[in-house]
Order: structure tokens, then C-alpha cells, then sequence
């Protein structure tokens, strides 16, 4: 991994979009194994806390995987609408919540204007490569109400991103991470290290709450 990367082309970006979601494609039923009692109650409380919206909110999911949080949300009473890029993990979503879900790759989004109250992007868009994220933020600005809050969870670092193994990840540091997004629109409400109650050195995961302001 480097911290500084030559412009990446369109055949780079699409190789690194198959690797990654080729990836998931092949992993899934270990994924889900692996992850379905994975406890991100702290994540989901972060975004919902936030809303501005009476009665059930319309969230997406950026990222749903298989779909544990379009579970948790829809038990909650909201509205959520999950998205991935891997086939699969849009498939065992669909199945397992009975939610909407939508199958794009990140860097190929197509939402519609002003339709979701929330964004839940856990572990998801650190696999956006730095140079495509103020595109990639953007349209997610777009697809948020104003008002709308954006919670994004990612591994943390200094800087770095590339290939680790088959899979591509770009590891911010909070500086860095906020910077990107605030340039975006958006205004920070809370940042918070993973899992709670250790050492620094022992919380890889990076959790940030943004708002899109109403004007």
C-alpha cells in the first residue's frame, strides 16, 4: 500500500471494482456466517439518533452485504433499502429482510434525488478508491433529504490505500476522512473509535455521523 497514488484510469478502476466484489461474490456464505452477529447496535443508534424525521425513516443501507442491518432497521420500524455491488449478497439481502435492494457498484451509482432520510455505510466505503470519493460523496449528498444524515464506519489508518489480497481499501485517518467529507457539504455531529471501551491502539475502526445541512 502507498499513501500517494498515480491517477488511477478507467481500466484500473474497473479492475479494482471486479477484484473487490469478485471477492465478496466467492465469500458470501462466509461473510454472513462470519458477520451476522457481529453487534454494530452502537452504529445503527448513531445515525438514528440523528434523524430529523417523525415517524419511520427511509435509510440506505450502503453496503447491506447479506443483510443483517436491513434486518435490525426494518425491526426498528424504518423504512430501509439496502444496496451492494456483489450479486449474491443482493440476492441473500433480498432474501433474509424482504427488503428493496438495489445491485450497483459504488462507482457506478444511480439513486434518485432526495430519497432517503439516512445513509448507513458500514464498512463499505473504504473500498471507493480516494481519487473517485468527493464523486462518490457527492451522489450521496444527492440522494439525501435535506436534513439527512450520512454514518459511515471504516478501518482506519495513515493515509494508505491499495490491494490487500484481492480486495481494495483506502485507510484514512480522521484529519483526512473529514476533510474529504466536509468538503462534500457535509458537517460533522460525532466521530467515535471501535470497539468502545479500549485502548486507541486497540480500536481500528473509525465512526463518523455527518448532517447535510437544510440550506
Amino acid at each position: 500500500m502507498t499513501s500517494k497514488k498515480a491517477p488511477l484510469n478507467r481500466d484500473a478502476l474497473a479492475s479494482i471494482s471486479a477484484s473487490t466484489l469478485g471477492h465478496y461474490q466467492t465469500q458470501a456464505e462466509d461473510f454472513w456466517q462470519g458477520t451476522r452477529d457481529h453487534d454494530v447496535t452502537q452504529n445503527r443508534a448513531a445515525l438514528l439518533r440523528h434523524l430529523r424525521t417523525e415517524g419511520p425513516a427511509r435509510i440506505l443501507d450502503l453496503g447491506c452485504g447479506p443483510g443483517r442491518d436491513l434486518i435490525a432497521f426494518t425491526a426498528a420500524g424504518h423504512h430501509p433499502v439496502g444496496l451492494d455491488g456483489a450479486e449474491r449478497f443482493c440476492e441473500m439481502a433480498r432474501t433474509h429482510s424482504g427488503c428493496e435492494v438495489l445491485h450497483q457498484d459504488f462507482l457506478a451509482l444511480s439513486l434518485p434525488a432526495a430519497a432517503f432520510h439516512g445513509i448507513f455505510a458500514n464498512a463499505s466505503l473504504f473500498h471507493v478508491p480516494t481519487q473517485e470519493l468527493p464523486r462518490v460523496l457527492s451522489e450521496l449528498w444527492e440522494t439525501l433529504r435535506p436534513d439527512g444524515v450520512l454514518f459511515a464506519s471504516n478501518p482506519r489508518g495513515d493515509n494508505q490505500e491499495g490491494f490487500n489480497g484481492s480486495r481494495y481499501g483506502c485507510y484514512h485517518d480522521h484529519t483526512r476522512w473529514q476533510t474529504l467529507v466536509t468538503a462534500c457539504g457535509f458537517v460533522e455531529l460525532e466521530h467515535y473509535y471501535r470497539p468502545p471501551g479500549r485502548p486507541r491502539a486497540e480500536q481500528p475502526w473509525l465512526a463518523t455521523v455527518y448532517r447535510k445541512p437544510l440550506a
